[in-house]
């Protein structure tokens, strides 16, 4: 048995920005179901703060740096996986997102809120934080926790680390004056450390310290090792590929089921798949889209930024608009791509609906109702979405990248073989997604084909149980 400080920004359903949160609940609910004994540490956000109204309790002070900062201890939501929250004014004084104000910018002082973070858990990690619990592993995500492996690093005794990186893109980024702000080891200030270009970089310290790295998908963990996805990092990437592994993301298979899923209008499984189209008139009538259960429906969800493919979408929604379809969209994130999106909505009334925030309930209704799922990324680390869609029968249109390749299929030939389960388009041009979309439109117009699709889509297994067994024999060879 390992036991396991689990370290994040965000889970669900705590607090979420993206699919970090999905899997920093899941995979520890999974690691404990396989015996280990886990932990999750997470900041004490505001919002965090307000949900947990009960069940909360202080386990700790710790002094870092002649401030104190208290540990609280409680269980996630809905499980038996215990999380120590560190309780800062920082974090827990501070509505909005949690790593940027109201105003959309960033904290003014995320090095510093994310530096304490690191230092807390690195207490607890040695055992100096009188909870009488030693980890073996501690298991580390994306660069709000890449001070973690560093800190630790200094220390002879101490638990094995392995650092997991969701998405490259977000590096960790900040000036030299805030490296002395923090006072970090002068030798962490090296290209082969945290010195990124003349800044630092918390990400690279994940990467430069940690034992062993993950990514969220084997054909990611190969793109990272290239300049085109590789940030600025794909040297290191290199470096370490000795140390490098992709393990794809599971699902919460519970929370996610078209059988029982109480956000929906009506369940379904594959026995039952006629009733899918029932939440698709739910929806259009939810929506005010024109009521038409033959009408093929597209949805979206996520967030509305480059990485999305948003201007992908946006170029070729002239000819979309030209054929028989409905749009649903979901998400948030840059304003001209919001209200570009909302222009659309309003001069398309019964034919397109935009609505601009996120609302998990409405999101599995979306994926419920919907015919097809577009995801174009440029690029995705593993993406989640499309995992959700293939379980809804929803089939995916994605873009050939990371865990989008790994996991959707596009049938080849007249036959549909038993891993069709949606459309591919190689590269991300407007050009070549409509013409994914009209193939998927096109398959639709055959429902037994479209059928087997679903089936094949629905059938298969994205639960934790295989990753997590993943993750626990590098942990293995690790501790």
């Amino acid at each position: 048995m390992q036991k396991i400080l689990f370290a994040t920004s965000e889970v669900h359903p705590l607090i979420k920005t993206g699919g970090l949160a999905d899997v920093a609940a899941s995979l520890p609910r999974a690691l404990l179901k396989l015996g280990h004994d886990v932990k999750i540490i997470l900041p004490a956000y505001a919002s965090v703060m307000q949900k947990l109204t009960t069940g909360v309790k202080e386990v700790a002070q710790l002094h870092v740096d002649g401030r104190i900062l208290s540990i609280k201890q409680t269980r996630l939501p809905g499980s038996r996986v215990t999380v120590l929250l560190v309780d800062i004014p920082e974090f827990s004084a501070r509505d909005g997102n949690p790593y940027c104000g109201p105003d959309g910018a960033d904290w003014f002082d995320n090095h510093k809120r994310f530096y304490l973070f690191a230092k807390a858990a690195e207490l607890i990690a040695l055992d100096q934080a009188q909870l009488e619990w030693r980890p073996t592993i501690v298991h580390c995500n994306d660069w709000q926790t890449g001070l973690i492996p560093a800190l630790l690093s200094l220390h002879p005794e101490r638990p094995a680390t392995v650092f997991t990186i969701h998405n490259l893109a977000y590096r960790g980024l900040f000036p030299y004056q805030a490296f002395e702000e923090l006072q970090l080891p002068s030798g962490f200030w090296h290209h082969e450390r945290i010195e990124f270009y003349g800044q630092m970089s918390f990400m690279k310290g994940g990467l430069a310290f940690a034992d062993f790295i993950t990514t969220v998908s084997p054909s990611y963990a190969n793109e990272i090792q290239q300049p085109e996805f590789g940030c600025g990092l794909d040297g290191l990437m290199r470096y370490r590929s000795d140390s490098l592994a992709g393990i794809l993301n599971g699902i919460d298979m519970d929370e996610w089921n078209p059988g029982s899923d109480a956000h929906i209008s009506v369940n379904f499984n594959r026995r039952t798949l006629g009733n899918k189209v029932k939440n698709k008139l739910a929806l259009q009538e939810e929506l005010g889209l024109t009521l038409d259960e033959r009408l093929p429906l597209l949805g979206f969800v996520g967030r509305l930024v480059d990485q999305k493919g948003i201007d992908l979408i946006l170029a070729q929604m002239p000819q979309l608009l030209s054929t028989p379809c409905q749009l649903v969209i979901l998400g948030s994130g840059f304003p001209h791509y919001e209200a570009a999106l909302t222009e659309i909505a309003n001069t398309h009334p019964g034919r397109v609906s935009v609505t601009i925030g996120y609302n998990e309930s409405f999101a599995h209704r979306i994926e419920a109702s919907s015919d097809i799922f577009l995801m174009p990324s440029l690029f995705e680390p593993c993406g989640l979405n499309q995992l959700y869609s293939l379980r809804y029968g929803t089939l995916p249109v994605v873009h050939a990248v990371g865990g989008l390749r790994d996991t959707v299929f596009e049938q080849q030939g007249e036959v549909v073989d038993e891993h069709a389960n949606g459309f591919v388009f190689e590269h991300p041009t407007p050009e070549l997604l409509f013409a994914a979309i009209e193939r998927a439109l096109a398959t639709y117009e055959h429902p037994a084909r479209w059928k087997q699709l679903q089936l094949n889509a629905m059938s298969k297994d994205f639960s934790w149980d295989l990753s997590a067994q993943q993750y626990v024999a590098i942990y293995d060879k690790l501790a």
